[in-house]
């Protein structure tokens, strides 16, 4: 297996992604932000789809969620409170898709994204 993760000692242990993945494959795959360009404006349905969407790009690259070492999340507005919202949406994604992954992640929150209908955009790495 290319990737490994690890949650070290002295970092705290996450429920929803690892703090480390090291990965040994010999193909990286970028993609590009994903956005929910049809769902309601709903956070938990445009993660989703976002989710899901990332989930598409790496099988078209050979790649599954598994392959996965490192996620961002950028959220429009973010606080606190819109965490169950979005980890009901990745959650739904994974169901969806019948994968399960749970690659570092950084989240950012940010003023606005590329047209005012989008609440979330997530770009991911992975390795084969």
């Amino acid at each position: 297996m290319p990737i490994t993760f690890i949650d070290p000692e002295g970092l705290p242990a996450i429920d929803v992604y690892h703090q480390v993945a090291v990965a040994t494959g010999t193909k990286t795959i970028y993609v590009a932000g994903q956005v929910a360009w049809d769902a309601e404006p709903d956070l938990a349905a445009q993660t989703e789809q976002a989710y899901v969407s990332v989930h598409t790009a790496l099988k078209a690259a050979g790649a599954s969620l598994k392959d996965l070492v490192k996620i961002t999340v950028y959220v429009v507005d973010w606080t606190p409170d819109k965490m169950p919202d979005l980890l009901k949406g990745i959650e739904n994604a994974l169901n969806a898709v019948g994968e399960t992954a749970k690659p570092p992640a950084t989240l950012i929150g940010v003023q606005a994204l590329d047209v005012p209908e989008h609440l979330v955009e997530i770009e991911a790495v992975a390795v084969i």
